[in-house]
């Protein structure tokens, strides 16, 4: 594995501890931004790995379709592309459940990541 990908991956599991911190801290916008984040390196490590170059883009439905994630991961990396929007906009109103929301975005991501592990 390249030294550039170990740095990509190497954040993406670093974010993935921070959401896990934020979530713990009952920051679940901060957490919900952390699992985004976490996800789009990951992807960014298995397209650097696998061309040589990466994307700038934010769009996880975009990255995962370029590094052929599966379908049941894609809709997962769907709800992480929307769930951006949490952290990145104080006008959007935070839903009534969003402890229970982000605790299954904290769980695909992890479950995005043992994928992404596996094509380095």
């Amino acid at each position: 594995m390249k030294e550039e990908v170990k740095e990509w991956i190497n954040q993406s599991i670093d974010e993935l501890e921070t959401a896990k911190i934020s979530f713990e801290s009952k920051k679940y916008k901060a957490s919900a931004f952390w699992c985004q984040q976490s996800v789009e390196k990951a992807f960014k490590a298995v397209m650097l790995e696998k061309s040589g170059k990466i994307i700038k883009t934010h769009d996880l439905v975009f990255l995962g379709k370029e590094i052929n994630l599966p379908a049941e991961l894609l809709k997962k990396a769907k709800e992480l592309t929307q769930a951006y929007i949490y952290a990145r906009y104080p006008s959007i109103s935070e839903p009534e459940n969003i402890r229970k929301i982000v605790s299954g975005f904290l769980e695909y991501t992890k479950e995005i990541l043992e994928w992404t592990k596996k094509k380095l």
